[in-house]
């Protein structure tokens, strides 16, 4: 499976919503997950039409996840920013078995993608926080969900 930047992109704006206790700015977001900006408005538009996020305008406004960050699976996010599978070329008929493959081996990708939540996410990267912590490897890991949010 190919992510691509837009997707990537998405996924870590929707990682920094999930960990805030606040509405975020637009801007925030773009600084610290860095994304450009104009670019981060037009995901941020796309996942709020999608549902995924709510906003607000105004000082004390901002973005923030439409639904608690373990009822939104990275499926959600994928299909939102990367849209409809397109259908592979057809085989040809001696190599016609791997159609079966590619299928189910999209199928499992697309399970596995809607078992694992954003709250699965954080969980993870703060076990490996801990982690490194723990280990005394030196690196001081931050806190937040992507690049430097806090």
């Amino acid at each position: 499976m190919r992510i691509s930047a837009r997707t990537q992109y998405a996924l870590g704006a929707m990682l920094a919503l999930a960990v805030a206790d606040s509405p975020v700015h637009a801007e925030k977001i773009a600084v610290t997950q860095d994304i450009p900006r104009r670019f981060c408005d037009n995901i941020l538009l796309q996942l709020r039409r999608a549902g995924l996020i709510r906003s607000q305008r105004g000082p004390d406004g901002g973005y923030w996840l439409a639904r608690p960050p373990g009822e939104i699976a990275l499926a959600d996010v994928i299909r939102v920013t990367e849209g409809a599978e397109q259908a592979l070329r057809p085989f040809s008929p001696a190599a016609a078995p791997l159609a079966e493959i590619w299928d189910r081996l999209r199928s499992q990708e697309d399970a596995l993608l809607s078992e694992i939540t954003l709250a699965d996410v954080i969980a993870s990267r703060d076990r490996h926080q801990d982690r490194d912590r723990s280990s005394g490897n030196g690196q001081d890991v931050p806190s937040d969900a992507g690049r430097g949010m806090s």
